[in-house]
């Protein structure tokens, strides 16, 4: 993305934050680029129209990515989780078949933006979020994440503080059905506790232990691979699947820490004998940790969805 600015009005330092807010109204990385970038162009071009005694430069920012993306919202499905769709699968040996078809719900990749555009974004919470309609997402985001007022917000969207008002309470009641309130996800553990657990499940995964891998879950863990819509919930369905896994695959998996919506993931590779030894990216594995357990755990292997997180493709 080439850099926005212009003498007296430097857009650039804005980027980060107003992709975070693309990507938490539409749950798709590549099109929040696209859309922030949109917006410092719209901004650019409309620079002599700014009036600084209206709205602060960010303010005005944020109205006019909001019309960017409620533009962009129209006509559209929402990204999903496979949990989102349907009941959980009860076989671990059926096929596994991706529905591409699927506009399926993104990562987002930390390493590429600074702590503050990073803050709330857990997979559990934009995925609820798909759920509203795109003005109360709007309103939801602007008013809870980014503390904008309702005036502000009633200003942006062209509307009253009631229809405000009234639009945060029923996407806050929405989003609480959903169990991703804004407090958080059955209170999730913090980042000491949470890295230190995914630290032992990568060592369990790299030596293709599936009891302790178990033992590391919540009774009722669940997994999920988008973009293959087959999901499961539980310690004894989780495991028989990743011993297909490993039955299937091989043992001698590699993996990687990082971090994705704020939460901790590995990057996970694959044994390749194409490689002579060597491992291939294989897919992204987001965790959601509570009580000092795995209780999510969400397999992006679309490998579309895993440019944006700049890893090598294959570990010597």
């Amino acid at each position: 993305m080439r850099p926005v600015h212009h003498a007296g009005m430097d857009l650039e330092p804005y980027r980060g934050e107003l992709v975070a807010y693309c990507y938490r109204m539409l749950g798709s990385f590549h099109d929040a680029e696209d859309l922030a970038q949109e917006t410092l162009l719209r901004a650019w071009k409309a620079r002599e129209r700014y009036d600084p005694a209206r709205a602060s430069v960010r303010t005005w920012l944020y109205r006019i990515a909001t019309n960017a993306c409620l533009t962009a919202l129209e006509g559209r499905a929402r990204r999903p989780l496979p949990s989102g769709l349907g009941a959980p699968g009860g076989d671990p040996e059926v096929p596994l078949t991706a529905a591409p078809e699927v506009p399926w719900l993104e990562p987002f990749p930390d390493a590429r933006f600074d702590v503050d555009a990073r803050t709330d974004l857990r997979l559990a919470w934009v995925a609820a979020v798909q759920l509203l309609p795109a003005r109360q997402r709007a309103v939801l985001v602007l008013r809870e994440v980014l503390a904008f007022s309702a005036a502000e917000v009633a200003d942006q969207l062209g509307t009253s503080v009631q229809a405000v008002n009234s639009a945060l309470q029923r996407a806050r009641a929405t989003v609480a059905r959903a169990g991703a309130g804004a407090d958080g996800e059955v209170r999730e553990s913090d980042g000491a506790e949470a890295r230190a657990v995914v630290e032992r499940y990568l060592r369990a995964f790299e030596a293709a232990d599936v009891p302790a891998l178990v033992r590391l879950l919540a009774e009722d863990a669940v997994l999920e691979m988008p973009p293959v819509p087959l999901w499961f919930r539980g310690r004894e369905a989780y495991g028989a699947f990743m011993e297909r896994v490993f039955r299937m695959r091989g043992t001698g998996w590699a993996a990687r820490p990082l971090t994705a919506n704020g939460q901790p993931a590995l990057a996970a590779y694959a044994p390749d004998p194409a490689e002579g030894g060597g491992r291939r990216l294989h897919s992204l594995q987001l965790f959601t940790v509570v009580g000092g357990r795995v209780a999510r755990t969400v397999v992006f292997a679309d490998p579309g969805r895993l440019g944006a997180f700049d890893l090598p493709p294959v570990l010597p």
